[in-house]
């Protein structure tokens, strides 16, 4: 019974998603497009979390559904408030998005059903850090060991990206500012 309200909920998290990124996508207004960008981050965090996926949940809504949404309300007080309506609308990003959509699609074919304890990676990965990680690393928190050692440089590779995304953002709105202060004093 719990499995058919899960897989419920995942089918109306899903039908959000789709509903709001086909809304973002028609919108002319940008704020109304970034706040409904923010929705759709926390929808993902949600859909996360039903995957047991945590971690990545709480990442998802502090950066996608917080931070970027912070970030992409100060950049419009930067800009224009509505998008200027192209000249001509090409099918050309139609078509390459459905097809990378198929390719995707067709990817997942060869991957394990969801939950399958015959899984390769419940065969030997998990095991390993499960029996060997106390052991091995020295931290009781299987997780905590996981992320510090044996995922160290995947952990700090991303914590650089972020990190260097956030000086570029503050870069630009720091530009931003300085040339609005220069033409003030001319």
């Amino acid at each position: 019974m719990i499995e058919l309200v899960i897989g419920c909920v995942d089918v109306v998290l899903l039908v959000f998603m789709v509903i709001v990124a086909i809304a973002v996508s028609r919108l002319r207004s940008l704020f109304a497009a970034v706040i409904l960008t923010g929705v759709f981050s926390l929808l993902s965090a949600g859909m996360f979390t039903l995957l047991d996926a945590v971690d990545v949940a709480f990442t998802e809504a502090a950066v996608g559904a917080g931070i970027s949404t912070v970030l992409m309300i100060a950049t419009l007080s930067l800009t224009v408030r509505e998008e200027q309506v192209p000249v001509r609308r090409s099918l050309l990003p139609v078509f390459v998005v459905l097809i990378t959509g198929a390719l995707l699609v067709y990817g997942t074919f060869d991957m394990p059903q969801f939950g399958d304890s015959t899984a390769a990676i419940h065969q030997h990965v998990a095991p390993h850090y499960i029996q060997e990680s106390p052991e091995e690393i020295g931290i009781p928190n299987i997780v905590t060991s996981i992320l510090a050692s044996y995922r160290g440089y995947d952990t700090l590779g991303e914590t650089t990206v972020i990190f260097t995304a956030g000086i570029g953002v503050l870069l630009l709105l720091g530009r931003a500012r300085i040339g609005d202060n220069q033409e003030e004093s001319e």
